[in-house]
């Protein structure tokens, strides 16, 4: 029983009042501390008493402090406890569809809901209980990112394999009815969960009032590697865009009626369905910029914008740069208006077949180190090649086949320049100018695709 503390912040209120590395945290102002959530929300107060162990024995300690100033423990890991995994078989995982070989990180399938509050993780609430909920409730966790799929609950229990998967619909409700905000996501797949059945599933979240801020609807993403797995079907730029029809009309249901559209398809459904990306107001605050909706939009206002605002080079340059099929018209018809600003600037976009994963896998973020490399070795490519923030891990200059960018600039003989995801942060690499303040990593695709 208890949490076992890893360090104390020297001089911190912890230190003075005696703790010590080693020592177990069992309970603040009589709270039991499980985890990270327990430990913050509790630890906010001014008056602490702390119940802890040491060695076998229990001791416990008073601590005055200002209010959310932190007591100074540091935990061997940062949830305080085991990451919670993915109970739940879905018939349309991504993670399933991995070839072998890959790291070890990649197959871990996540389904916590303090990372859903903490950095944006999506849960299908299959991996938690009333008990949860009701802690949920009482710390305000919100919003609570959900991965819904369907509000039908025995078509639920049988995309998930999941049998117990309906009976946390009703979650939804308790969550909604009890002030906690909820953005949703639906991985739609032909034929399964889209046309009535994704008509229901809108109505009943439409029921949810005014607690459910967004939903994201996205197609579902097949490898080649399905050998065993549940028969799917991709989408044809026809049922693209009778899918697109109806997200649509339920979005102008709920910005007619609630005020806000809250309803969006990803960009990935435009682009199948050779349809335009919508206007920038379309896409209100970008609720969902990070599960793929209205990046490209968004991508185009940001370089549109500092091209006028960006002196340009007088010198000739030349890049290459690399992208997913899916995106290639969109990118290309966007680079179009600096190339007609600058003409001693030579862009070559290149699209890239994703051979890695294969299937119908065709964007940006998803192609490997390898099929990079296959598609510009024999090109002449200038100055530098420009690889997408997307393409490679979280602070780490590594692709999703363990090749590393020092790697593919070996392979390739001209620097490869890792380029962040604002269209400020693309024009400026593709002029040979300093990344912007505060380009860093964010996420293309999320693995549910």
């Amino acid at each position: 029983m208890g949490v076992r503390i890893e360090a104390v912040e020297p001089k911190g209120f912890a230190d003075r009042a005696g703790i010590r590395k080693g020592d177990l945290l069992i309970s603040i102002n009589s709270h039991e501390i499980r985890d990270v959530l327990d430990y913050r929300f509790f630890e906010t107060e001014q008056k602490l008493s702390l119940l802890l162990s040491r060695e076998g024995e229990e001791y416990s300690v008073n601590i005055r402090k200002p209010q959310y100033d932190s007591i100074g423990l540091v935990f061997e890991t940062y949830l305080m406890d085991r990451q919670h995994s993915c109970r739940n078989k879905c018939i349309f995982c991504f993670i399933d569809q991995l070839p072998a070989g890959m790291r070890e990180t990649l197959y871990f399938k996540d389904d916590d809901d303090r990372l859903s509050f903490l950095f944006g993780n999506y849960i299908t609430l299959t991996n938690i209980d009333g008990k949860e909920i009701d802690r949920i409730l009482q710390m305000r966790i919100s919003p609570i990112n959900v991965s819904v799929h369907t509000m039908d609950p025995q078509l639920r229990c049988k995309m998930m394999n999941n049998r117990f998967a309906g009976d946390s619909l009703c979650y939804l409700r308790r969550l909604s009815e009890g002030g906690i905000k909820l953005n949703c996501q639906i991985v739609l797949c032909p034929g399964i969960n889209d046309g009535e059945a994704l008509e229901f599933s809108l109505q009943k979240l439409f029921e949810l009032g005014e607690g459910l801020l967004s939903v994201a609807c996205v197609p579902v993403g097949l490898t080649r590697y399905r050998e065993g797995l549940y028969p799917l079907e991709v989408y044809t730029e026809e049922t693209a865009g009778e899918t697109l029809a109806i997200l649509e009309r339920w979005g102008e249901k709920f910005l007619k009626e609630r005020g806000s559209r809250t309803v969006y398809p990803s960009d990935e459904f435009y682009l199948k369905a050779k349809k335009h990306i919508p206007p920038l107001e379309f896409y209100e605050d970008f609720p969902q910029i990070e599960n793929g909706v209205g990046m490209l939009r968004n991508l185009q206002d940001e370089f549109d914008w500092a091209l006028e605002n960006t002196p340009l080079p007088e010198t000739p340059r030349r890049v290459t740069i690399p992208t997913g099929e899916a995106g290639f018209g969109f990118l290309d018809s966007l680079l179009d208006g600096l190339r007609r600003k600058c003409h001693n600037l030579t862009i070559d976009l290149i699209p890239v077949k994703n051979d890695f994963f294969g299937g119908n896998i065709n964007i940006t973020g998803l192609l490997t180190g390898r099929d990079v490399a296959n598609a510009l070795v024999s090109r002449p490519l200038g100055d530098s090649v420009l690889i997408a923030d997307s393409m490679l891990k979280s602070g780490e200059d590594i692709f999703l086949d363990d090749m590393t960018l020092q790697e593919l600039e070996a392979k390739l003989g001209v620097p490869a320049v890792r380029v962040g995801s604002s269209g400020e942060a693309l024009l400026n690499a593709i002029l040979g100018l300093p990344a912007p303040e505060g380009a860093g990593h964010n996420p293309y695709e999320s693995w549910e695709r």
